[in-house]
Parts: structure tokens; sequence; C-alpha cells
């Protein structure tokens, strides 16, 4: 064995060794560790155990030209991820087995077309949070928010609950919070009456509009619970006890003030006025005479009142009286539009004790003490009228009724 083997193999380190030509270089890039062993001159062809050895990858030559140059060699690029058709073949599956699919890419998500362009359109989801962080805000706040009176309801207990609407949000107001001067020390049949009399009213506010405070709410579920007690008061306490920086009352005698329709019937107007209800009698809704209240007013709707007159004991019990028939426009003079021994068509607006009250087609108002129809005229019947006096002093046309032109049946 030459001696510069053997101090390789002793010392573990690499000599200087002179460069080799670039086609010897080449040449030697495929021989293995085994053709560094010394052969016989003579010998023709490479032992065996040459030919058998394994071949490994010539590493210690590279190693030891980098140590004598001090170089670096640049970094190798990261190797690319085998894909579905570079596969080794080792790695390749068998046949019959299943191949598995890369994972589709997840969707993009874009914001939403609209038909104009620079608009954003809101899901209903974004929708229904956006209202729940305002009643949220409301009960941190103790803010009043204003909905519709949708149904009532009895929960398992046997208690009646109201339910408002609030930008389709369900507001749960129990019926001791629902309306004023609730008594809670009633029992036995006092207790049944009043609850079948509150029933009654509430079921005639159907549709109305109603503030109300939020007491309680639920996240999870977005359940809400509210008041309305405490909205009135609240604002009883601002418009009829507090005063303004005159000193005065913001609601007084003579005030005109927007109302709430909360309630109609045939001959009354139920209305709410900043906290406080009063009812209107049909007789107070026009100067002309109304039939059926339900033809010209409706609930939820709002009307102009004058405040005719205030009683303040405390902030529980405030009661007001007012009309709409003093804001509703001037007294019409159609008195003039009459001439006595003059026949008019009509239309009945109510019978009572015997007397007939005609609203005639010119629009005045008639009273008829007598019919020569055999038939009796009843309400909304069309009538022919003949005028036989007026009375200025009350405003209406006096006179008979001769026929019954068609009968409201």
């Amino acid at each position: 064995m030459p001696k510069e083997t053997e101090n390789l193999e002793a010392t573990g380190e690499f000599t200087e060794q002179p460069e080799l030509p670039a086609a010897e270089t080449e040449e030697a890039d495929g021989q293995t560790d085994a053709a560094w062993e010394p052969v016989s001159e003579n010998a023709e062809d490479p032992p065996a155990e040459a030919m058998e050895a394994p071949k490994p990858k010539r590493t210690r030559r590279k190693k030891a030209a980098v140590e004598e140059t001090d170089h670096v060699p640049a970094p190798e690029a990261p190797e690319a991820a085998p894909t579905e058709e570079t596969l080794p073949a080792s790695e390749e599956p068998a046949a019959g087995s299943p191949v598995s699919k890369p994972d589709p890419a997840p969707p993009r998500s874009s914001p939403i077309l609209t038909l104009e362009a620079g608009t954003d359109v809101e899901t209903e989801e974004s929708l229904a949070d956006i209202v729940w962080h305002e009643i949220h805000n409301a009960y941190r706040t103790r803010r009043m928010l204003t909905g519709r009176l949708g149904g009532l309801e009895q929960t398992d207990s046997g208690k009646t609950v109201a339910v408002a609407d609030y930008k389709g949000f369900r507001i749960v107001i129990p019926l001791k919070e629902m309306v004023m001067g609730y008594q809670n020390n009633l029992t036995g049949d006092e207790y049944t009456a009043m609850i079948v009399r509150q029933h009654k009213l509430l079921s005639r506010m159907l549709g109305a509009e109603i503030d109300f405070v939020v007491k309680g709410i639920d996240s999870k579920t977005r359940s809400v619970v509210a008041s309305r007690k405490e909205a009135m008061l609240k604002k009883r306490k601002i418009f009829y006890m507090d005063t303004d920086d005159a000193g005065e009352y913001r609601i007084y005698d003579g005030r005109i003030v927007q109302a709430r329709i909360i309630a109609v019937s045939e001959k009354a107007v139920r209305i709410e006025a900043f906290g406080v209800e009063t009812t209107v009698m049909a007789r107070d809704l026009s100067w002309d005479w109304i039939g059926d209240a339900r033809e010209r007013f409706s609930v939820g709707g709002q009307v102009l009142a004058r405040i005719l007159s205030v009683k303040r004991e405390d902030i529980e019990h405030i009661s007001i009286k007012a009309d709409v028939r003093s804001v509703s426009g001037a007294r019409q003079d159609n008195l003039r539009l009459c001439r006595v021994q003059g026949k008019y068509a009509g239309n009945v607006t109510d019978v009572h004790k015997g007397v007939v009250y005609i609203r005639l087609a010119n629009g005045v108002n008639a009273i008829a003490h007598s019919c020569y129809d055999r038939r009796r005229p009843g309400k909304k019947d069309d009538v022919s009228f003949v005028v036989t006096g007026i009375d200025e002093e009350r405003g209406v046309a006096m006179g008979i009724i001769t026929r019954i032109i068609r009968q409201n049946l």
C-alpha cells in the first residue's frame, strides 16, 4: 500500500493532491473508493470484489477541496414537493388502491355584487346584529325604544304577557309593566275582573305604537324583557312634572300636542299623549258628525289634540282631557247652503232615543224627529231629508225624513 494511502487511513485527513486533468476528473467521478486501491500493473481486469462493491457517492475529495480553498458553496434550492405526476416509483400507489386527491382550495370571500356601482348591501344576519347591538346599548343606558304591540300571550304559569316587535326582535312585556294603575292587592273575583278588563283594553291596542325600556336581555337566545310603564313614567316626569327655563310645564291647558292613537271603537278614540292616556268621544273628534270613528281613525296612527285640562297629583296619578275637533280646522258655515223647505240627501250617522242624526250631502249636520217612511231608519241608511228649520246656535238643520233611499242591511 502506498505511503500516502496509509497516512489517509491513519489520520482521517487528506493531504494536498495534485490537480487532475479534466478528462481524468470526469472518469474519476464515476469510480468508487475501491478504484483507489493499488492493483497490479499486469492485471487486465479489476478484481471481482471491486466490481460487486456498492457505489457510494464520492464526497471526500470535495470536502478536502472546500477545506483547502475556504470556499463555501451556494445553498441548494429547496426541492419541489412531489406531485402526482412526479412521484418516485417507490411511492406510486399500488394498482387498485384509491388515489388521494389534493384538498380543494377554500372559496374566495367576495363582496355582494350590487346593481349600482359603489353601493353596499347588507344581509339579514348583519342587519340583525346591528339591531341587537342597538338593543344592548339601550339596555345599558336605559334609553327608551319604540315598537309596535304585536300580540298577547299566556305563559305556562297562567300569566298574561304582551309581545311587541322591534325591528324583527321579540320584546316581552309583563302585564303589570304594560299598563298604569295595575293593582297588586286584589284577589279572587276582583283580581279576575281586573285581568279581564286589562286584557280587553290590550286587545284593542294591538298594532299600536308604544315606548318601552329594556329591563333584561339574554345574548345567547337574543330574548328581551321590557317595561312600558317605566317609559311612560319617564315621559310623565319630563313633560308633566318638570318645568322649562321659564318655570312653565311643557304640557298645560290649551297646549296642542301630537298624540298616538292606541285604541279605536265606534264612538270613541283612545290616545296617548306623552305617557298619559285619555279617551276622546266621537262628538269631539270632528265638527261633522261621525257615525263610526273606525272609518276615519285607526290604531297605530297619530293625531293632533288640544289639551283641555290637566290634573297633576303625583307622577303616577295624572289625568288629562283632550279634543281633536278644535284643531281639525275651522268650523265650516254650511248652514247657508240649506234653505227651508229644501230637500236634500243624507246619511244616518246615529239613532238615539228616537232622534235620528243625519249628515247631509252638502256637509250640514241635521236632526230628524219623525220619519214618513213605514220603515224605521237605521245607521248608515241613505235617506231623503226636508229642512223645516235652521238652528244657527247649535249649527244644525232641523227637518223630517220623507223616505229611506237605501237601507244598510
